[in-house]
């Protein structure tokens, strides 16, 4: 009985995802992107090396509660998690070796629309009496389209929260974290244990007792231990996936060009081999750019959250850094899992779903023992996804602050349902998990995409006067 509920929930959902996530707001994604980077005369390519180093030079002057390399490692720990290993997975499994092009491709405009996220963050903020920092989205709404669009604002808010609360932050990292574990410790589900009408390998079980633990402790401690844990995890675990998968592409040097073809070709006609309909250049499109900005959340709005508490007096600036975060996110960390995945072949396999698929793709990949393999690439979606946990219980708890006039009993109760929803999450199937995902992401997206446009006379404005300033 409960297994049949669960199939007409899993169903349900998906018909919700594929309405949202359709044609239209592609189109509005991508436009936005490509309106920017036109207004802004390509500004992603002309000044990527000025925002790199920014990235690791702190401002001294200025306010804000965290240092802008502190509010860049708290924005990456919120989006280089899952949507790196196991979304670009699901993507190509689902629409094809070209989905990553798609995702690629909507990450470099995404550059364009998360530096004007940055800077409007920063131009928009308030600070209390206490040095507390406000900002973000609801705030750029609120103060540059003025009070009659508090109720735009409102709207980004309670969707955020849901984002944080049922989406990005929680079930799907979770969800990923304790399938990798299972798959490592207990692949054939040999010491399981009946719970919630289902069977789940105690594996799952244990790791989600000690997740949920982990994450009381740092969450409880608010933004500046999320940004103390992230500025040391976040380089540590970035640093450490890129290596392992250089492994895999230098040790497959010679099948690069081929996979590349495969995957510039398969986006613009399609995969036969990912099945019928769902082979389709719309669907390649679809499922790239919905795990593009899953990953990067370029559009999405949470970036600009945490750069809203960066301490830096340059508006500009802060924009060019948060910039470098999708430029990390995607452009490199997801389209490196994305050729290993395609030069192993590991998407269409129909046994594989999720994080199988790119475990599947190391242990053909690097030189190694399988177990060993399987053991570097859990060791990696653990610390991606714990700092994503980290990242958006604070964009979760700011969006509460926003509802409710920072109400800290509301938003306590919040961090305290955020736990709980972490304690949940390895119960839920992954196709329910991604598409849930993927409906909040789209519902954030709208408010911010909105604002965004017509905010951009300000970002133009504010960025010919800051490089007229530098010269």
């Amino acid at each position: 009985m409960l297994a049949q509920i669960y199939n007409q929930i899993d169903t349900a959902i998906k018909w919700v995802d594929d309405r949202i996530w359709g044609l239209p707001l592609i189109i509005l994604i991508l436009t936005t992107g490509i309106y920017l980077t036109v207004r802004l005369g390509g500004l992603q390519i002309r000044h990527l090396p000025k925002a790199l180093r920014f990235m690791v030079k702190n401002e001294e002057e200025g306010h804000g509660e965290v240092t802008s390399f502190g509010a860049l490692c708290t924005a990456l720990s919120a989006t280089i998690g899952t949507g790196n290993i196991t979304g670009v997975a699901t993507a190509i499994a689902a629409g094809g070796p070209g989905a990553l092009f798609w995702m690629v491709v909507a990450a470099f405009f995404g550059m364009a629309t998360k530096y004007a996220e940055g800077l409007l963050a920063i131009k928009y903020r308030t600070i209390d009496k206490e040095g507390h920092v406000l900002g973000g989205p609801f705030y750029y709404i609120e103060n540059g389209m003025g009070k009659n669009w508090r109720w735009l604002a409102k709207i980004f808010a309670f969707f955020g929260a849901g984002v944080g609360l049922f989406g990005i932050g929680t079930f799907t990292q979770v969800n990923s974290i304790a399938s990798a574990v299972k798959n490592f410790f207990d692949p054939n589900t040999e010491n399981a244990v009946q719970m919630f009408g289902n069977t789940y390998s105690w594996a799952t079980v244990i790791t989600c007792i000690i997740l949920t633990v982990c994450v009381g402790l740092v969450v409880i401690g608010g933004l500046k231990r999320i940004a103390k844990v992230s500025e040391i995890v976040v380089p540590f675990m970035a640093v450490l996936y890129v290596v392992f998968v250089l492994i895999i592409m230098i040790t497959h040097i010679t099948e690069i060009p081929a996979a590349i073809v495969t995957i510039v070709k398969s986006a613009f006609t399609g995969s036969a081999l990912a099945g019928g309909a769902m082979g389709t250049m719309v669907v390649a499109m679809q499922k790239g750019i919905a795990r593009g900005i899953f990953s990067n959340e370029a559009g999405l709005g949470s970036a600009p959250i945490a750069a809203a508490a960066a301490v830096t007096k340059e508006p500009v600036r802060q924009g060019l850094v948060s910039m470098t975060g999708t430029f990390i996110d995607t452009i490199i960390i997801c389209t490196m899992t994305g050729i290993s995945v395609v030069l192993a072949g590991t998407w269409n396999d129909p046994n594989l779903e999720g994080v199988e698929i790119t475990m599947a793709a190391f242990q053909k990949g690097l030189p190694f023992a399988p177990a060993v393999a399987s053991f570097i690439l859990m060791l990696c979606l653990v610390f991606f996804a714990f700092t994503t946990i980290l990242g958006w219980n604070y964009y979760g708890e700011r969006c509460m602050e926003y509802l409710f006039n920072r109400n800290k009993k509301v938003v306590m109760t919040y961090r305290w349902l955020y736990i709980l929803a972490v304690f949940i999450g390895p119960y839920m199937t992954v196709a329910a998990v991604w598409n849930i995902a993927d409906i909040f992401n789209a519902l954030m997206a709208l408010p911010n995409l909105i604002a965004l446009l017509v905010l951009s006379n300000v970002v133009v404005k504010e960025t010919k006067d800051y490089f007229a300033r530098m010269k």
